[in-house]
């Protein structure tokens, strides 16, 4: 393991001023966001919409620092031959890879999951590797709407295990992890539940990054905000949110990490926007603050384009629009006057 190597990349990807594209899909999931839309999904409409955003040349060189890929859209070129991972690198972000194959059942543990993947998970980064990427992505998913009792201590383990194994096959690679362990936001549960599991997943995280010898300069940590659930009566304000943020962060993540790059979670577009500036106007932290967003990013994007060539440009505009709010509040410099203004 070439660790000034990793740590070069992890930084790279946590650029102030910049944030993470989440374009990794699956293929099933991308059907559902262009159900919406009224577009049938194929392979080449699936390289159409992503080939545009990889051409939107302001967005991609001013506020995307990497994109994380889906294994069909690694392997893919644009319509006129050119590799997009190619187009990714050309615009100066790193291309990255989501390696994990979804959650399934955890047997004897009701509604709670467990992520796949780790079978031959080295073979399949050492190809990756050679098709460009440099890092790679796995989600395991903590819901605290499962059940009575949801999360046991027993699935919260199994995730973190799998996550930390997964983080020391991808640094045996040479491959940056990102490390995303979720709390969903789905439910009624308030902001003090989220608080809660949250501390208890990121310290039995970092433990287990502990215990496989994963070195934290070469990782990048992915987590949720600390928010209510989404059906919650009550819900907290940004500063709020900002608050419990820093407070769970300082309490559970390393100094050693370069970088935080949170997800969106199902947050709107500008909530996540608003939450993740505020947390860099509350005043210096260990690490960098960034983003890695999906739907935050693409869905104004999504819905101008509509799979119409005519509407390219205008979408390509709308996704510049949200890569600029969001490198600005990974400044603390958004106001919501940019957004009334656009």
């Amino acid at each position: 393991m070439n660790l000034a190597a990793l740590n070069q990349i992890a930084e790279k990807m946590v650029t102030p001023g910049k944030g993470l594209l989440a374009a990794d899909e699956s293929t099933g999931t991308i059907k559902k966001r262009f159900d919406t839309i009224g577009l049938t999904s194929t392979e080449d409409s699936r390289r159409d919409y992503r080939e545009m955003l990889f051409r939107a040349e302001e967005a991609m060189a001013d506020y995307i620092s990497g994109v994380i890929l889906y294994e069909e859209t690694l392997g893919q070129h644009a319509a006129d031959g050119t590799p997009l991972v190619r187009l990714i690198a050309e615009a100066g972000a790193v291309p990255g890879i989501k390696v994990d194959k979804g959650t399934i059942p955890l047997p004897g543990f009701g509604d709670e999951h467990i992520t796949e993947g780790l079978d031959g998970l080295g073979a399949r980064l050492a190809d990756y590797y050679r098709q460009g990427a440099r890092f790679a992505k796995w989600r395991a998913v903590i819901d605290i709407d499962a059940g009575p009792g949801a999360p046991s201590w027993g699935a919260i383990k199994a995730n973190a295990q799998a996550l930390a194994r997964y983080a020391a096959i991808c640094q045996s690679e040479q491959i940056v992890p990102i490390v995303e362990p979720e709390v969903l936001m789905d439910g009624d549960h308030d902001i003090d539940r989220c608080e809660a599991v949250t501390r208890l997943v990121l310290t039995t995280v970092f433990h287990e990054l502990f215990e496989q010898r994963v070195a934290l300069e070469g990782m990048v940590l992915k987590p949720n905000m600390i928010v209510a659930g989404a059906k919650c009566r009550v819900q907290p304000s940004i500063d709020e949110v900002a608050e419990r943020t820093r407070s769970v962060l300082k309490a559970c993540v390393p100094s050693a990490v370069p970088g935080i790059a949170f997800l969106s979670g199902g947050q709107d577009d500008e909530e996540a926007t608003a939450r993740l500036n505020a947390m860099h106007r509350m005043g210096a932290l260990p690490w960098k603050l960034t983003f890695s967003y999906g739907r935050a990013l693409q869905a104004a994007a999504l819905k101008t384009w509509s799979g119409r060539p005519e509407n390219v440009a205008a979408a390509q505009r709308a996704f510049t629009h949200r890569a600029r709010m969001n490198g600005l509040a990974s400044l603390g410099q958004w106001e919501g006057a940019l957004e009334r203004a656009a």
